[in-house]
């Protein structure tokens, strides 16, 4: 029987055995080793079908009926053997299936049919557990997130079955629900979830692209005058008084004034250092940006008061952490007692209800920007990362600027009625 080996010359060309010393015919239509005898004999008969069988006969992976009668498509990639995540009704659709895959491969969008099917549950534990470099909160959030509202739709599926359609009728769904802001977070998390898979390869496309979020508004905070801060600061009582104007003077997150320790109180320099803030495990971390770090000017009469009720207070209690600012057993404040016990009573006996504390941060900008300072400082003051935050977000026009402004452009554009 015929036979064929490498010719010695490193050209890649076949010896045949018992025919020329090089087959030209084998070289010109590719025939694997295995069928050269069917391919001479083909030429022989001169029968074209054979011939064009012989060219076509796939190079790429294999196909084998399976005792349903259904084929399957196997091939291999990075080293290891690859099956068809279905089967086929015939051998056409199975060839048809290899060759995208060939394609694929060739032009690097391959993705492994493994890693496609590892269901959406598996990934969000992954990317939780990726993200390092996340603070806590941040991360707590995001598995109640995951456990509340992603998991009860995508968890059993496949992510390479999860399909931009399915992502917008679950961001209708939570629409109908939840307000436009809660929706804009969840949806945050998810299509960080898929940004993962894709940056991992797991997925060839995230599914969030084109997707209709509902328009969040802007927040409307109120606008308050010295003699609200007042009343507000009686009803409060001296200690959670001072606890207020730290949030109004300086603008102050209330983790941040929560975190505040006598040794950040710098009386040389009439000022407080604000470099980390307190959990709300009660654990001191560091503030959400590098811009959070920074060292603020504080009036006179604000520090001598913050050092006067430190002086005050019992600090020699086995709890004490040099808190300016504690609860009843000299621990760190809880907000979420706080708020419930302190705070909320006082605004609605102020006639301030519904007023939040962070508020005041926003109060902070506003008299920033109306009394005249200049946008960097205000951003500084408020440990902002970009200006945009400071003046689109939390500074507001007030009525005393508008009519100020009306006024100017008045004398400026028609001085004779003015």
């Amino acid at each position: 029987m015929p036979t064929r080996t490498r010719t010695g010359g490193g050209d890649g060309r076949w010896r045949c055995g018992n025919q020329e010393p090089r087959c030209d015919f084998c070289n010109e239509i590719g025939w694997p080793h295995r069928g050269h005898e069917a391919a001479i004999r083909a030429r022989r008969r001169g029968c074209s079908m054979s011939l064009q069988r012989a060219k076509s006969r796939r190079a790429f992976g294999s196909t084998r009926k399976l005792p349903s009668g259904r084929w399957q498509a196997t091939y291999h990639s990075d080293g290891r053997r690859h099956a068809a995540p279905r089967t086929f009704s015939s051998k056409a659709d199975a060839s048809a299936y290899l060759s995208s895959v060939e394609t694929d491969l060739r032009r690097g969008a391959w993705i492994d049919p493994q890693l496609a099917a590892i269901p959406f549950s598996a990934l969000a534990i992954r990317w939780l557990s990726a993200g390092k470099t996340k603070r806590q909160a941040s991360v707590d959030r995001d598995r109640s997130i995951i456990v509340n509202h992603l998991d009860p739709i995508f968890g059993h599926r496949p992510i390479g079955a999860i399909k931009p359609a399915s992502i917008q009728a679950a961001v209708d769904g939570w629409a109908a629900v939840y307000a436009a802001s809660t929706v804009g977070r969840h949806y945050a998390c998810l299509r960080a979830i898929f940004a993962h898979a894709e940056a991992s390869e797991m997925i060839l496309r995230s599914p969030c692209r084109g997707i209709r979020l509902p328009t969040v508004r802007r927040v409307e905070r109120p606008v308050l005058n010295p003699e609200d801060l007042e009343r507000l600061s009686d009803v409060l009582g001296h200690e959670q008084g001072l606890f207020m104007w730290c949030g109004a003077v300086f603008g102050l997150r209330w983790a941040e004034v929560a975190d505040l320790t006598v040794d950040r109180l710098d009386l040389s320099a009439r000022a407080i250092v604000v470099d980390r803030q307190l959990s709300r495990s009660s654990a001191l971390v560091a503030p959400k940006s590098e811009a959070g770090i920074r060292v603020l000017s504080c009036p006179s009469w604000l520090i001598d008061d913050l050092v006067a009720l430190h002086a005050s207070e019992d600090h020699g209690t086995e709890h004490d952490q040099g808190f300016v600012f504690t609860n009843e057993t000299g621990r760190a404040l809880s907000y979420t007692n706080w708020r419930r016990r302190t705070w909320v009573p006082a605004c609605d006996e102020a006639g301030l209800g519904g007023l939040k504390f962070h508020d005041l941060r926003s109060l902070a900008a506003t008299a920033l920007v109306a009394s005249g300072a200049d946008v960097k400082t205000a951003q500084a003051r408020l440990g902002h990362s970009s200006s945009r935050m400071t003046l689109d977000v939390y500074a507001q026009a007030t009525v005393d600027a508008d009519r100020s402004a009306a006024d100017a452009v008045s004398a400026f554009l028609r001085p004779s009625r003015t």
